[in-house]
């Protein structure tokens, strides 16, 4: 049978309205377009030329209908004339950054690429031994004919490899044309800031948007070719096999394909804990050093550090970024898939199980069509606008995608559907219907909207409690550390109610697979979001080359009011990629539960109650680990650039240049060094629990892992992103360099790592758990050294 034709099975429920041809164009046009759009935006930020020019105090007040950088012909409306000095410094700033982040990349890609391949034959050696495969194998009781009915696993061993594998350079290459698109914008945003207010924002918001829609085109592209080719391989080898069969192929292929999270979201931890930790090395030690000590300008060209630090912006804010959320993709479509495959009703058709990559298609054509407002329908004119246009893009998306989810779930979804669960035959209170499913979706993703609001109130200087904690620093930087603490805990309160809410809703509705369609439905605007996400460190970095290439106060007040705003942007965006692991890590935990075949997990039993504590210590472990390492790596750079300091001479009066190269290295050698020990901790701990106690107590260990973790990730980055705003409100304000300033740049120090390494970088511990989990859930079975195969109803091999 060929992947297009239907699995019609004689139900009238389960006939739908949109076929296998229908996903087929929707798909392909959402790929298509993603791609092309995202071209298009960067072939209009390649239209700008960086240039130093002169600019009014009027100027700032540029109107959208005035301000315009480039002719039709490509030459500049304003001339260089004696600018030409400035300019150049410009772009020696701006090819040192671009130097400096391609160097990190490409040694840090060197080691994740020697572990895609060393993974990669554990993953075929491990999952190839289970023997437990095959439609007569013990753990599933089906018959067929040309399928291995042998019980080797072989076969799927080396499928899940080859996944793993697509799923790693996909990551890798996200994260690669991410950190591009930054750099190269970063000096344009800086020239457009010459201009005014709008054509500054579009450029910004232009380079976040190719990164947004270029990535989730690639992500959706990758994924559906490797199911299309391998649906030939399976579907077409079981022509002959009947309808069991067909479950047995169907069930076979995505658990197999389930190896693309895997290697997506692996590489997302070295890019998530190897890039937090080179960024806010820097960040540490310039600050420590550059603004405390010295009481120098954030970006000053004088400070040694800075150049490393910008650098820093791009390999972890965006790479790791984009890496983590193509992991969160990756991830909640291979738990959707997973599931849907237990469904007869939803393998009756292609296009019912090529749902979950339809929602995704679906968000990147609203997305892209929310995009035009931002730049062209309402655009920024003043600095009162950021904000606003920044969070009508959450909030348009939503209201757009929430019809347009309807409507997929109505054409693509069969009125009624079974979600079989272990040893339950299919009955009333297993059924689902396309409705419920729509609610699961739109769930999923008003709950991300509500927890990107909510981070934007508790991050953002433009509300209460981050006014809160500046004011706290007139008796302080004690004060203030406390108050940040507060409200990272207090913000923590509604994003966990709207999860727990949605969580709820979509089990009552559809079981796991619903949980898993409200993780997709959070990550249907993931477009958008990656776009207003990257946004940030764009900004961050145009204000730095504004600073080291000295373009004026006026400048750096266009610069620095983007950067405030991206800021906030940047801590909602962890809010989406933290929430949105939450519901993958419990979909995924979900998909499990099922594979092993167990009825139930009581947390009353011993086994489990003990590694639900073990699970809940993981995100401790593990942020420790990932902020010492930056204590580790800061104390080097601090070293280095009071060093720096007392024995170049003439640099503090600015007559000398600092050794910007000696801190890249020194940020670049510690990263990749402290990135080890707690990706090893990742990795292995499911792994070692399932092999050495059994899935009995793996699933504790999952449980605690995911409850524990989301409140420390939430807590911690929006503290982080508390103190930084509150240090840009004082700065807004005129008090740099009062004592306020300084206890508000404590603050700010002491959360860089918790908003930037450790607190972003749970969300990915939350995943690879489960999903690793996932993947060798068979091996486990066949042999664990506890009693954990017996517990589950099946037999050791």
């Amino acid at each position: 049978m060929s992947m297009g034709k239907a699995m019609t099975m004689n139900a009238e429920e389960y006939e739908i309205s949109g076929g296998s041809f229908e996903a087929l164009v929707i798909i392909l046009v959402a790929c298509g377009l993603g791609f092309f759009f995202a071209m298009i935006q960067a072939g209009k930020i390649r239209g700008i030329r960086i240039q130093a020019m002169k600019m009014d105090e009027t100027d700032l007040h540029a109107s959208a209908e005035s301000a315009s950088l480039v002719r039709e012909d490509g030459s500049a409306t304003r001339g260089v004339s004696d600018e030409g000095e400035r300019t150049r410094q410009l772009l020696d700033i701006y090819e040192a950054i671009s130097l400096g982040a391609k160097s990190f990349l490409s040694a840090e890609y060197k080691i994740c690429f020697l572990f895609l391949v060393v993974f990669g034959g554990l993953v075929f050696v491990l999952v190839g031994s289970a023997g437990n495969c095959g439609p007569n194998a013990s753990r599933i009781n089906l018959t067929g004919e040309n399928l291995d009915v042998s019980g080797s696993c072989w076969s799927e061993g080396m499928y899940t490899a080859v996944a793993f594998f697509v799923g790693g350079i996909t990551s890798m290459v996200s994260g690669y044309v991410g950190m591009m698109i930054a750099v190269f914008t970063n000096a344009r945003c800086a020239t457009c800031a010459q201009i005014g207010w709008t054509p500054a924002f579009n450029a910004a918001f232009r380079g976040g948007a190719v990164m947004g829609f270029a990535l989730c085109a690639l992500a959706l592209a990758s994924l559906f070719a490797l199911i299309i080719v391998y649906s030939w391989i399976f579907v077409e080898d079981s022509s002959a096999a009947g309808v069991n069969a067909t479950s047995y192929v169907y069930r076979t292929l995505f658990e197999v394909v389930a190896g693309y999270g895997l290697g997506g979201s692996s590489i997302a931890l070295f890019g998530r804990v190897g890039g937090g930790i080179y960024t806010k090395a820097a960040d540490v030690g310039a600050d420590l050093v550059g603004k405390v000590e010295k009481d120098i300008p954030e970006d000053d060209p004088r400070n040694p550090a800075t150049i490393a630090d910008n650098v820093g912006d791009n390999v972890g804010d965006i790479a790791g970024m984009g890496a983590d959320l193509f992991g969160s993709f990756a991830e909640s479509t291979c738990a959707a898939l997973v599931l849907s495959s237990l469904s007869p009703q939803l393998q009756a058709n292609w296009g019912s199980m090529l749902f979950p990559l339809l929602i995704s298609a679906v968000g990147i054509l609203v997305c892209l069509a929310t995009s035009f407002v931002a730049t062209d329908f309402s655009p920024v004119r003043k600095e009162s606008d950021i904000e606003h246009v920044l969070k009508m893009q959450l909030i348009l998306s939503t209201v757009l995608l929430t019809p347009a989810v309807f409507l997929l779930c109505m054409l693509f979804l069969p009125s009624r559907f079974c979600f079989p669960k272990p040893g339950v035959e299919c009955d009333e209170s297993t059924m689902g219907t396309w409705f419920g499913a729509f609610v699961c979706i739109a769930s999923g993703l008003w709950a991300g909207l509500a927890t990107g609001l909510i981070t934007e109130y508790y991050t953002s200087h433009s509300y209460s409690p981050v006014r809160e904690v500046a004011d706290s620093c007139k008796t302080g930087a004690a004060t203030n550390i406390i108050y940040g603490l507060a409200l990272g805990y207090k913000s923590v309160i509604v994003p966990v109610v709207a999860l727990g809410l949605t969580v709820f809703a979509s089990f009552q509705l559809a079981g796991m697979y619903g949980i898993a369609l409200a993780a997709l439905g959070m990550l249907s605007s993931l477009s958008i979001g990656l776009t207003i996400d990257a946004y940030g460190p764009i900004t961050d970095n145009a204000g730095g080359l504004a600073e080291m290439a000295e373009l004026g106060a006026p400048v750096r007040h266009i610069t620095d009011a983007l950067d405030a705003a991206g800021n906030t942007t940047a801590a909602i965006g962890k809010g989406f990629a933290i929430g949105s692991a939450a519901l993958v890590s419990l979909a995924l935990y979900g998909a499990f539960v099922a594979r092993i075949g167990a009825t139930h997990v009581d947390v009353l039993e011993p086994i489990i109650f003990t590694f639900l504590l073990y699970g809940a210590m993981l995100p401790y472990w593990f942020s420790a680990m990932t902020m010492k390492s930056v204590g580790i790596a800061a104390r080097e750079m601090v070293v280095e650039v009071r060093r720096q300091f007392a024995n170049i001479p003439g640099l503090m009066e600015g007559t000398s240049k600092p050794d910007y190269a000696r801190c890249v290295e020194i940020s670049t050698q510690a990263s990749l060094r402290e990135m080890i020990a707690p990706g090893a901790l990742v990795i292995l701990s499911p792994i070692v629990t399932g092999y050495v106690f059994g899935v009995h107590a793996l699933t504790g260990l999952l449980a605690g892992n995911l409850v524990s973790g989301v409140q420390m990730a939430i807590s911690a980055s929006n503290s982080g992103g508390a103190w930084d705003n509150a240090k840009k409100l004082l700065e807004k304000q005129g008090r740099k360099g009062t004592e306020e300033h300084r206890a508000a740049v404590t603050g700010d120090t002491v959360g860089d790592p918790m908003k930037d390494t450790s607190g972003p970088a749970v969300n990915i511990l939350l995943k690879l758990t489960s999903i690793n989990s996932l993947v060798f859930a068979d091996f486990f079975l066949a042999h664990s050294l506890a009693a954990g195969a017996a517990w589950a109803g099946y037999k050791s091999a």
